[in-house]
């Protein structure tokens, strides 16, 4: 039962040895995309902020429509027009 113990012990030790060398290295590999995902963390930290809180969202669009109707319009477009391309993603998902 001892040496089965022993035995345990060193595979384990092997073992944790193994995944510190294989976290350098992976943290090696990653190191050039890390300014990468740090801009995707924040985006996807910013869409989680919208969909926390639309009525900030809709206050500015309200804002920007009062005092620049023309730049609006375009931008009212755009937005129509990514909202029905987020849509059809979503039924394609489905």
């Amino acid at each position: 039962m001892n040496g089965e113990l022993q035995r345990l012990a060193e595979r384990r030790s092997r073992l944790v040895t193994r995944a510190a060398a294989q976290r350098v290295m992976l943290a090696r590999q990653l190191a050039p995309w890390q300014p990468r995902l740090a801009l995707a963390d924040r985006g996807i930290a910013v869409l989680r902020y919208v969909r926390r809180h639309p009525a900030l969202i809709a206050g500015a669009g309200v804002l920007v429509a009062a005092l620049r109707p023309r730049v609006s319009g375009v931008w009212l477009q755009r937005g129509l027009m990514l909202w029905q391309v987020v849509r059809s993603l979503r039924a394609y998902k489905k």
